[in-house]
């Protein structure tokens, strides 16, 4: 037997006894000390009572070793205005009165300020054995008991891992690992001790807060039990190529049963936006779909792309292609330089006022839509097809077709602008390839043609601003003069480049013409 001992006596074995026969838990309440009689001395199992108690209080702890599940460790604290005595023996006592363990104690002296010029809290600690440890039951006055400094950090210890806040990881996982050995994490070399949040297990009642071991991991002290995982847990990141400074949260709801529930994290490093916020600095969300009405969120990427200014500028050079519907709304050129041709969606695939801009630039533009058809006040007529001339542009807008006599739904062609010369000699363009012009010029005059016959002398050649690209329809020729005298004038030798014009009269005069075409 070693110098100093615990043992459970006679008494505190039949008692011990009767409380397994009887199903009742074993409570212990109160912890004495003796010094002895005045001296050491060895107890044994028959004592009842110490040779000669000095003080007797409550017990402060009665715990299992966490090595040695049948061994218990009972504490007490002797407070400081007590004292002037040696500790040579002590005793366990149940709350029935029984002396249940006895002990014998390294002598030690335990003063008191009054008498000793010194005074100090005195700390008892035993350990002892029992059949079944969890039949042990600690009965004390909280308001009275006094805890020793290890029983409180570690009740600290064990309450503050329960709370959601937990202390921050080195890294977190981005995918599946293998939660064994030190390894790379979001870019990172953990080493052993390092904490990590793993997030990403394709097992996720895996996922959780470990501490890197070279061997297998452990779960962290602060979150491996049931109490210490809970809902509403967050963490934050200290490094990692991707996720550094990141705070996450558990969203699991409900009860959690750790290695069972799935846990779910998600990223909360901005926050969530408070119901009453006076001010939001730079919040951003994600942008609704292309032509969504639903009552989702509007970013101003979804606003600009709907309304008002148009959400953007493309251009075309390819000499045939499909326009996609990412593009609608968008301001489009052909910038070929050429003749070229392009097809629109479906109309029937998109929403009711849908709008494609298109202007042609350097040649026309030869259009189609799959099950559609071209109409509206800059459309020719209701057609397949449209041919947007080089100069103009028009908007194309989804609408129904019922107007025009059609099934489903068309583009109707609005809006149109051209190319247009603002001057005395100029000419204006029209989006359905309508092109007019006007100008001054001179018509020629001759003494036979004061009464035109068959033949005309003298002309005088009108070249248009520009040449009609395919047809001249006609020219339109009038005399321009101060006077009021009214002389007859006429064309030959139109094309599309102009005209000869001759007057009826002795010499020239000026003229006012206007020509249409395409």
């Amino acid at each position: 037997m070693s110098d100093y001992y615990t043992l459970l006596t006679q008494a505190g074995i039949a008692y011990e006894t009767a409380c397994k026969a009887a199903g009742t838990p074993i409570r212990l309440s109160k912890f004495s000390v003796g010094d002895g009689n005045g001296a050491v001395y060895n107890p044994d199992a028959t004592a009842t009572a110490l040779r000669r108690e000095v003080w007797r209080g409550d017990l402060n702890a009665l715990y299992q070793d966490p090595k040695n599940p049948s061994w218990l460790m009972a504490e007490a604290t002797i407070p400081d205005d007590v004292g002037g005595w040696y500790v040579r023996e002590a005793g366990i006592w149940t709350d029935t009165g029984i002396l249940y363990a006895v002990i014998k104690y390294a002598e030690s002296y335990k003063p008191v300020l009054a008498t000793s010029g010194q005074g100090k809290e005195f700390y008892l600690r035993a350990i002892f054995q029992t059949s079944n440890a969890a039949q042990v039951t600690l009965l004390v006055d909280d308001t009275i008991v006094k805890a020793t400094r290890s029983w409180v950090a570690g009740y600290v210890a064990g309450e503050l891992a329960k709370l959601d806040q937990k202390q921050s990881v080195r890294a977190a996982s981005i995918a599946n690992i293998t939660l064994s050995g030190a390894q790379k994490i979001d870019g990172i070399a953990v080493v052993e001790g390092d904490r990590v949040l793993v997030k990403s297990q394709v097992s996720a009642k895996d996922n959780g807060i470990y501490i890197v071991a070279n061997g297998p991991w452990l779960r962290a002290s602060d979150a491996n039990s049931n109490a210490k995982v809970t809902p509403a847990l967050s963490v934050s990141v200290e490094e990692g190529a991707t996720l550094a400074d990141t705070i996450w949260q558990l969203v699991t709801d409900g009860v959690i049963v750790l290695g069972t529930t799935a846990l779910t994290f998600q990223n909360i490093s901005q926050g969530f936006a408070p119901l009453n916020a006076p001010a939001l600095l730079n919040p951003t969300a994600n942008t609704a779909v292309q032509f969504s009405n639903s009552k989702a969120l509007a970013t101003t990427e979804f606003v600009q792309r709907a309304l008002g200014s148009r959400s953007g500028y493309t251009d075309y050079q390819a000499a045939s292609g499909v326009i996609p519907v990412t593009d609608a709304g968008k301001y489009i050129g052909f910038n070929r330089g050429s003749a070229q041709a392009y097809a629109l969606p479906d109309a029937n695939t998109l929403p009711l006022g849908t709008s494609f801009y298109l202007e042609a630039v350097g040649g026309d533009v030869s259009l189609t839509a799959a099950n559609s058809r071209f109409a509206g006040p800059a459309a020719q007529v209701v057609s397949p097809t449209y041919v947007l001339r080089n100069g103009t542009a028009c908007e194309f807008i989804v609408m129904s077709s019922a107007s025009v006599g059609e099934p489903g739904l068309s583009y109707r062609v609005v809006g149109g602008v051209g190319k247009a010369l603002l001057a005395r000699n100029g000419f204006e363009r029209m989006p359905n390839g309508l092109i007019r012009m006007w100008g001054d010029g001179v018509a020629g005059g001759d003494p036979s043609h004061l009464s035109f016959g068959s033949s005309i002398v003298k002309t005088a050649y009108n070249p248009f601003p520009m040449a009609f690209p395919n047809e001249l329809f006609g020219v339109l020729v009038t005399h321009r003069s101060a006077g009021g005298v009214a002389i007859p004038v006429v064309t030959t030798g139109e094309t599309v480049n102009g005209f000869k014009s001759a007057a009826s009269w002795a010499n020239d005069i000026a003229i006012h013409w206007q020509a249409i075409g395409r």
